[in-house]
């Protein structure tokens, strides 16, 4: 049976893993699209010694059980999918979502991740790309003498080239959608998976289904309040100092318990 000094371990540990989490959003306070993750705890093992309504006599029975818990663990990081702020930027290749969706890439072994980081530019060709090198899906090819960029609110890119008076379209941008966003996988660059949790992406005209809209000229800002982030960071720095504290509690008597006997 777990004892105070496992019990309070446990918490260490989870605490810490708590910790490293909001490392993580201060760190990304400032990354365009970046969304916050949280640490979700649940409850190790009970040892039940006495079940609730156990015979306690002739025509008596316990009201309440006796049971104690074994300590906590991280069950997982949720990753929170709430829309952040908007920064101007003027920058035509600058996009922003505002609503659901995000925006798909090709990675460079031929597969597909997602993002709702819009900060792409051009490649040699012209096609639009994230800062990384990752193709925008479908792919938009810009032509190189283009004099104005437009990209509409529902994903038509236009362009307008010298001697023409009415910019051409150049084609349309999707979003995807996840019935569980919570459940893609991480990858870095600002860049998330397919997953079976989160479900196959449902592509989709921006502001058509559920989908949100194409903001040009700005980008989505990291979701983070710094401010709850340092709440909770000396929420967790308190709650260590208690765990570390029955530790040594629990030292200290077991101690004395082997001194006196």
């Amino acid at each position: 049976m777990p004892n105070s000094l496992h019990i309070a371990r446990s918490g260490l540990e989870a605490l810490d893993a708590r910790l490293r989490t909001i490392s993580n959003n201060l760190a990304n306070a400032n990354t365009v699209g970046f969304k916050r993750d949280r640490a979700a705890f649940e409850t190790l093992l009970y040892q039940t010694e006495r079940p609730s309504g156990a015979p306690a006599g002739a025509d008596r029975r316990f009201g309440m059980g006796l049971a104690t818990g074994a300590g906590v663990r991280v069950a997982g990081t949720e990753r929170v999918h709430a829309q952040g702020g908007f920064q101007i930027t003027s920058n035509a290749l600058d996009l922003a979502i505002d609503g659901e969706g995000l925006f798909e890439v090709t990675l460079p072994d031929g597969t597909s991740a997602f993002t709702r980081a819009g900060a792409f530019t051009r490649d040699v060709e012209g096609r639009l790309v994230t800062p990384q090198g990752h193709r925008l899906i479908p792919e938009i090819q810009i032509p190189a003498n283009a004099t104005g960029i437009t990209i509409a609110a529902d994903g038509t890119v236009s362009a307008l080239q010298p001697g023409e008076v009415e910019p051409a379209e150049l084609g349309q941008l999707q979003l995807a959608t996840f019935i569980n966003p919570a459940g893609l996988e991480p990858l870095g660059e600002n860049l998330f998976r397919e997953t079976v949790a989160s479900g196959p992406p449902q592509q989709g005209n921006p502001g058509q289904e559920g989908t949100g809209m194409i903001r040009q000229g700005a980008l989505e800002t990291s979701n983070v309040s710094t401010v709850q982030e340092l709440v909770d960071m000396i929420e967790t720095q308190r709650a260590y100092e208690i765990n570390s504290k029955v530790i040594q509690t629990a030292d200290d008597m077991m101690r004395y318990v082997n001194q006196s006997i």
